[in-house]
């Protein structure tokens, strides 16, 4: 008897955590749904890995981001950004499809759940960590308007060693500020998303050139401006 009622308390106790533990999510979200997030995860983990260098990031709305910029991200990273939940669950299927095919396994990651990865989680392939950016993402595309996630996409996405969010990028690479980007500066930008720590969108390689020029070209392929004005 004794040990089922040590059993039940844990339990209790198990599960009163987790529901504190969801309510404390749900609040952040929420919160962050009107309310620019201070840092992120990611920011917090460079800063502590380099004490002695200066992060640099300056948030800005999404009225003051170039069109092309949330276009070219969505034509290189998400391009059913518009239509899925947070979580696509068709991308999901084509990468373990290829995967038993023999391809190298890919990764499928949405515009939402990179942003839920950089805003609370850490960098790596571990399942746990893919279970709870999955989780994440869906709670944000459920609370979050499209435009919202987009805008701390853009704010929070590493461009750079130590350069968080578009408008430093921008300086940084172009000295330019964001809302003066052109269709072919933000693709060259978001071809270098994927290795920021290696890619540079200033000083582009071969890749970055080649990526850039068919981020470019998906950009008029989604009917350029028009493909995300609905959001």
């Amino acid at each position: 008897m004794a040990r089922k009622s040590v059993a039940k308390r844990l339990f209790r106790w198990a599960t009163g955590a987790l529901v504190i533990v969801l309510l404390l999510i749900l609040t952040v979200l929420i919160l962050f749904r009107y309310v620019n997030p201070p840092t992120s995860a990611f920011m917090i983990s460079y800063s502590y890995a380099n004490p002695t260098k200066e992060l640099e990031q300056t948030w800005v709305s999404l009225q003051e981001i170039s069109p092309w910029m949330p276009l070219a991200v969505v034509a290189s990273e998400d391009q059913r950004f518009p239509d899925h939940w947070g979580v696509d669950f068709s991308a999901i299927q084509n990468a373990l499809a290829e995967y038993r095919a023999g391809e190298g396994l890919r990764g499928a990651s949405t515009i939402t759940q990179q942003t839920a990865k950089n805003l609370f989680l850490w960098n790596g392939r571990s399942f746990v960590r893919k279970a709870l950016e999955a989780g994440l993402a869906l709670a944000v595309d459920a609370l979050w308007p499209k435009q919202r996630i987009l805008e701390v996409y853009l704010n929070i996405a590493e461009f750079g060693p130590g350069i968080y969010g578009v408008e430093a990028a921008s300086r940084a690479h172009f000295g330019i500020p964001a809302h003066q980007l052109s269709a072919n500066q933000s693709a060259r930008l978001a071809a270098v998303l994927p290795n920021p720590k290696v890619l540079s969108a200033a000083s582009p390689s071969s890749y970055v050139r080649e990526r850039a020029f068919w981020i470019r070209g998906q950009m008029d392929q989604l009917s350029g401006l028009k493909y995300l004005k609905d959001l």
